[in-house]
């Protein structure tokens, strides 16, 4: 039973049990907008969040479940930090979600496991349990974007995301499966050491590592498994997109961080190679494609393959001739960046949520016209989370942006400064279309002068997301710290 060590797990369980005694008590609920629901889940939810920062305090790295599951800082401040994006994500979502005949338990419930899809990929340490993890998050957020029977563009949606997905977790369990072949062991450990003895079919080995970063990238959203992102933000309803967009970014990070470094490090300079392609390419399909974009929710779809684009370019300097010691700076880096994108991104579909209201959904960028005039406190909140998504100084994207260069230039090699300077340049192309955004809210006319109303849950919460983009902008030092730590205690075990 020690082998076991259900302690580690504890978070989980508590989410497990939570999720489900959520689904029974909405049963009996009557409320029109499902407040004894919702407030257990976000109850349970804060008892979940607590538990992992309390877990990340602590620093320790625990295996559990056979070592099948490692429960380590990294692990538990994405946790964390997820969880904290599907409250954000749930609180965003109710009032919108109420007006369109969603508010359900379903909603909820549905959230609650992908979120422990989530937390079951971020501790992975067994080829078999990143698979769990992905398929219990997956078929979650399935349901959850045809959540809406009645709308046929979800449907279209959710069929669309159906299919791509099982072709995507096909990619990803053949490569697995060929790692095994290759290396015996499911144990992500395991492939590490057999890995670095050298004794083993390097060509099965990079053929598997091929499928892995292909699964991969189709849950980024990378180029050019990027073609379920634009239809899936714009078919779903906006409460779902959010959870789309949020949340599973963390966890693909996660995982991309437990097979590609943690397992395959030993092939580091084969999987950097299809990294750099899948990061330039996604720069500049992504971003040069979002600028013709006329509705919101497909422009910010294309802007986030270029914003993942940007992060992989963090995970690309740091086994170089076979040198790491630039390998927690760029780690670090990439995670920061995914940090600072999902708070931005939850963010800029409340305000697409709070704007929308029965029968006008607000997705176009003419909806936001004259918006300054309507409303100068959310205008100005929604030009932070732009300004952040374009790198604008002194918001927390910024900083982002220009972590990732730093661990590029300090490589010292030209094919690295040369990636940098890229990157600039498109930066600088986004810009346009964030900042097109900002145009329109502040010098066009309104055509709409309807009031926008708004829950006093919903107002205090963009404003604390407004503020926390430009807090953690000005004082970055913290949150990279702690990004710092939990690397070098991940690669250190």
């Amino acid at each position: 039973m020690d082998a076991m060590n259900w302690h580690a797990v504890a978070p989980e369980i508590v989410l497990l049990c939570a999720a489900l005694v959520v689904a029974m008590v909405d049963l009996w609920v009557t409320h029109p907008r499902r407040l004894p629901t919702y407030l257990l889940a976000q109850a349970s939810l804060a008892v979940v969040a607590w538990l992992h920062l309390q877990r990340f305090d602590a620093g320790e790295t625990v295996y559990a479940m056979q070592r099948m599951v490692v429960a380590d800082p990294m692990g538990h401040l994405l946790a964390f930090f997820a969880t904290l994006a599907a409250m954000v994500s749930l609180a965003y979502a109710r009032p919108y979600a109420e007006q369109r005949d969603m508010l359900k338990g379903e909603l909820i419930t549905l959230n609650m496991l992908s979120l422990l899809g989530i937390q079951v990929m971020v501790s992975a340490n067994n080829f078999l349990v990143v698979y769990l993890g992905l398929e219990l998050m997956s078929l979650s957020l399935y349901a959850l974007v045809a959540l809406r029977r009645d709308h046929a563009p979800a449907t279209e949606a959710a069929m669309k995301y159906f299919v791509l997905g099982a072709l995507a977790s096909g990619f990803l369990l053949y490569g697995l499966s060929m790692m095994y072949g290759a290396t015996q062991s499911l144990d992500i450990g395991e492939v590490f050491k057999a890995i670095a003895t050298g004794q083993i079919n390097k060509a099965v080995l990079v053929l598997g590592v091929v499928f892995v970063v292909s699964g991969l990238a189709f849950k980024l959203g990378a180029v050019p498994f990027h073609m379920w992102i634009p239809d899936v933000y714009q078919g779903a309803p906006t409460a779902v997109t959010l959870l789309v967009a949020g949340a599973p970014k963390l966890a693909a990070f996660g995982i991309t961080i437990r097979l590609l470094v943690e397992g395959m490090s030993g092939v580091a300079e084969d999987w950097q190679q299809m990294l750099i392609v899948l990061a330039v390419c996604s720069l500049v399909i992504g971003n040069l494609a979002a600028i013709a974009q006329s509705n919101l929710k497909r422009m910010l779809a294309y802007s986030t393959i270029g914003q993942m684009g940007f992060m992989l370019l963090g995970l690309t300097p740091t086994v170089v001739s076979g040198n790491t010691l630039s390998a927690a700076n760029g780690y670090s880096s990439a995670m920061f960046y995914v940090l600072a994108y999902v708070f931005t991104t939850l963010g800029t579909f409340g305000v697409v949520m709070l704007l929308a209201r029965s029968g006008f959904e607000s997705e176009q960028i003419d909806d936001l016209k004259g918006l300054a005039k309507r409303s100068p406190w959310y205008a100005a909140v929604m030009a932070i989370f732009m300004f952040s998504l374009a790198g604008i100084p002194p918001t927390v994207g910024f900083y982002a942006k220009l972590a990732v260069l730093q661990a590029l230039v300090s490589t010292n090699l030209a094919s690295y400064i040369w990636l940098a300077v890229i990157a600039v340049l498109l930066s600088l192309v986004a810009a346009f279309y964030y900042l097109r955004v900002v145009k329109v809210m502040y010098f066009d006319e309104p055509t709409d002068m309807t009031p926008i109303g708004s829950t006093g849950e919903v107002r205090t919460l963009l404003s604390l997301n407004g503020v926390a983009i430009l807090a953690f902008g000005l004082l970055p030092g913290g949150l990279m710290t702690l990004c710092a730590q939990a690397i070098v205690k991940a690669l250190g075990t």
